[in-house]
């Protein structure tokens, strides 16, 4: 049985987890102009959309946890996710820190964490049991879409890129020029 209840959601780490000094993600953070998240949703919406329709398989691997919602955290960044995964209608949208937000489970690292975890760089398993990432919430559902993130013959980073079409090439390099950038010592 999951208890759900709805969290405010804000640059507080959780209880017991350790935010790792990424410099190089917070200075990227920084980079970045403020994005009204109204103009993000559309995007944020074709992309999961998307790879929906181009990974029928990771949804049916979810089984009845894709009815649950995931809220993805990239605590470095102004916004959270909440990621619903129903093959019906699959929905990730953009929420602004503050808000209450109902989920099921909470993911929450750097942006470049997470990044590295969906394109494959980094081990899930090392990045929990090294606090980099933390894991709140319904351990089934965390468990499923591991394992079916895990079974893609492709990485979701580049399925994420692909969504841009011809646009789809220097996206994916914005994602490696991220992870780089991340990873060079101050």
């Amino acid at each position: 049985m999951t208890l759900t209840l709805p969290v405010m959601i804000t640059n507080k780490p959780l209880p017991g987890a350790r935010r790792p000094d990424d410099a190089g993600a917070r200075g990227f953070a920084r980079l970045l102009p403020p994005v009204p998240l109204f103009a993000l949703q559309p995007l944020l919406g074709h992309i999961v959309r998307t790879v929906a329709r181009r990974h029928p398989e990771l949804i049916a691997r979810l089984g009845d946890n894709c009815k649950k919602r995931f809220l993805i955290d990239p605590y470095n960044l102004p916004f959270f996710l909440l990621l619903q995964p129903d093959p019906d209608r699959p929905q990730l949208r953009a929420h602004t820190r503050g808000q209450d937000v109902e989920h099921d489970v909470h993911i929450s690292g750097t942006l470049v964490t997470l990044l590295r975890m969906i394109d494959g760089q980094s081990d899930s398993d090392a990045l929990f049991f090294n606090r980099d990432l933390a894991v709140t919430g319904d351990t089934e559902a965390v468990v499923a879409l591991r394992n079916a993130l895990d079974n893609m013959d492709a990485t979701l980073a580049d399925d994420v890129a692909a969504c841009f079409g011809p646009l789809s090439r220097p996206v994916r390099g914005v994602i490696d020029l991220t992870l780089k950038f991340a990873s060079q010592k101050p």
